[in-house]
């Protein structure tokens, strides 16, 4: 069994779904209307009256096509950050040679918002304001899900465009999605597809702005995407994007209200285990994502990890980068939010623990 914070299990249906014949996705109409069907869903997942486009590519397509069709060299870029991903939106804004200033938190910390206030402020002052400013939803790596309420008032108030990862929360809880410019998401985590799709929800505002650079690419670029009327930009992934229409079905029919309340009871349900085998979340629990759990085990998480898989069959993962060996993380998501597979996971671990 998977077990892991993406790519996640992937449901009988969806695979069907896939493996079945496909439309041409450069000839024939049958597959437009799928691929409109789909951008349909999606805004109704995503909560949003935004447009919503789904190019093909894995879901960190998503993150460096925002920047790519965003930024103009010299642009200044306020990279909001406590985790990894939110450190690495600074590295794309610096390949397509914008100015980014990151605001970083420590990795088990909330956003530091009185240093992102100041930056705001300062910037503003100086009369050099931040373009936009980037952040993440919820960092995969720490398991730890963020309050961007306070973060997007404050760039409302100074009139910056918003770039949020949400690749990780995206159909597994709650969103603000018409308050942020650009959303982004993939196809292989919540919503349990195979990893191949981004999907964005791309406000006026954002579309305006891209109107205005001269695209540097046309791969990481969302502008191509805004009409695809006359065709796609390039051949879509025929079978991806079947395959992610039937997942979206899945969520749509059981009803995102359940949706969500199933992956809280997946949570709690890990995070009490955990508890009961003294195990510690690495984010406090206000924090903790209701899609992954990060239990904090210093030196110990490859081991144990690699135990669980040898002795169950079960696959764990890991933190990265300098938490890799320290981190344990169960991902609660999509097709395995479920309270029993939660259970067989965390019975291997105890196995491993006695």
């Amino acid at each position: 069994m998977r077990f892991t914070p993406g790519p996640t299990t992937v449901p009988p249906t969806v695979r069907e779904a896939m493996a079945a014949e496909q439309p041409n996705p450069d000839l024939e109409p049958e597959f437009a209307d799928r691929y409109d069907d789909v951008c349909t869903k999606l805004a109704a997942i995503y909560d949003t009256s935004h447009d919503v486009v789904v190019p093909g590519g894995e879901g960190i397509l998503g993150l460096e096509a925002a920047i790519a069709s965003l930024v103009c060299p010299g642009d200044r870029v306020l990279c909001v950050s406590n985790g990894l991903y939110g450190d690495g939106f600074a590295d794309f804004v610096d390949s397509y040679d914008g100015e980014a200033e990151l605001v970083a938190a420590p990795y088990d910390e909330g956003y530091d918002l009185e240093a992102i206030a100041t930056a705001l402020e300062e910037a503003d002052e100086a009369g050099d304001p931040f373009k936009l400013a980037t952040l993440v939803h919820c960092e995969t790596p720490t398991g730890t899900l963020n309050d961007m309420g306070p973060v997007l008032d404050l760039l409302e108030e100074h009139d910056v465009l918003s770039v949020v990862d949400a690749v990780s929360s995206l159909g597994g809880t709650s969103v603000p999605t018409d308050r942020i410019d650009v959303c982004l998401g993939a196809s292989q985590k919540c919503f349990s597809a195979p990893p191949g799709l981004t999907t964005a929800a791309i406000s006026d505002r954002a579309w305006a702005a891209m109107e205005e650079r001269d695209p540097s690419s046309l791969y990481t670029n969302f502008l191509p995407w805004r009409d695809v009327s006359d065709g796609f930009p390039y051949t879509h992934l025929d079978a991806n994007v079947a395959a992610l229409d039937a997942a979206l079905d899945r969520l749509l029919a059981e009803g995102l209200d359940s949706v969500f309340a199933r992956h809280e009871a997946a949570a709690e349900r890990c995070r009490e285990r955990g508890a009961e085998l003294g195990l510690e979340l690495y984010p406090d629990l206000e924090r903790a994502s209701p899609t992954v759990t990060a239990f904090h085990l210093p030196g110990e998480a490859r081991r144990i990890q690699q135990r669980v898989a040898d002795e169950a069959g079960i696959v764990l993962a890991t933190g990265l980068g300098e938490l890799e060996d320290d981190i344990l993380r169960l991902g609660h998501m999509g097709y395995n939010a479920d309270v029993e597979k939660v259970d067989r996971a965390m019975n291997a671990v105890a196995a491993v623990l006695e």
